[in-house]
C-alpha cells in the first residue's frame, strides 16, 4: 500500500473508532463533521508527518495551534500515537512532545499526558494499548501506563501503572483486579472512585 493510501486508511479508522466508541454517534458523517477529538486526531497525524520531514517543525507547530485554536485539543506534532485513538469531547485534552500512545487508546476531556519537569529528553508518558484515561486525569512524567488500565477520573498519576490495573485519586493509588474476575461496573469502574 502507498504511503499515501496508507495515511488515509489510518484516518478512516480513526473516524470508525470514534463511531465504534461513542454510543451516541449515529452515522460516519456525523464525526466526520462534528467531532473535535476527530479533527484533533486528523490535524495531530498530518502534523506529525510534517514534523519529521525537514523544515518543516515550525510549520508542523503552527498547524497543532491552529487545532488546538478550532477544538480545544492540543496535541505535540512531535507525540506518537497508536491507531484508532479516540478523544471524547475532547476539549483541554494536552498530549505532550514526548508522549507516547499505544492502539486503541481513549481519553476524554480536560485528560493531560504531560510532564513534570523542563529538562530535555523523554518527560511524558507512555500508555500502552486499550488504555483508557478519564475526564480531568493527569497523567505526568515519564511514567509508564501498562495496556488494559484505567486512568480514574480527576486522578493524578506520578508513578508507574501495572497491566490492567486501575488508578485513582489523587495522588493515585493503584487497585489490582483479578484477570479471571469479569467487570463489575459497581466495583471495576474507575469513575466510582472520585
Amino acid at each position: 500500500m502507498s504511503d499515501h493510501l496508507h495515511f488515509f486508511a489510518t484516518l478512516r479508522e480513526d473516524l470508525e473508532a470514534a463511531r465504534n466508541r461513542d454510543p451516541a454517534a449515529r452515522s460516519l458523517a456525523e464525526v466526520a463533521l462534528g467531532y473535535p477529538g476527530v479533527h484533533a486526531v486528523w490535524v495531530y497525524r498530518l502534523a506529525h508527518r510534517m514534523w519529521h520531514r525537514p523544515g518543516l517543525r515550525l510549520p508542523a507547530r503552527l498547524i497543532s495551534q491552529l487545532a488546538r485554536a478550532v477544538t480545544g485539543i492540543e496535541i505535540h506534532p512531535g507525540a506518537r500515537l497508536g491507531r484508532r485513538l479516540f478523544i471524547d469531547h475532547g476539549m483541554g485534552v494536552v498530549v505532550g512532545e514526548t508522549a507516547e500512545v499505544g492502539d486503541d487508546v481513549v481519553l476524554f476531556h480536560g485528560s493531560t499526558l504531560g510532564g513534570k519537569s523542563m529538562r530535555h529528553g523523554k518527560r511524558h508518558p507512555t500508555l500502552g494499548d486499550d488504555v483508557v484515561v478519564g475526564a480531568g486525569a493527569k497523567v505526568l512524567g515519564p511514567v509508564w501506563i501498562g495496556a488494559g488500565a484505567q486512568i480514574g477520573a480527576n486522578a493524578v498519576v506520578i508513578h508507574d501503572v501495572p497491566p490492567g490495573a486501575i488508578a485513582v485519586g489523587v495522588p493515585a493509588t493503584i487497585r489490582l483486579r483479578s484477570a479471571a474476575a469479569p467487570f463489575d461496573v459497581e466495583i471495576d469502574d474507575p469513575a466510582i472512585y472520585i
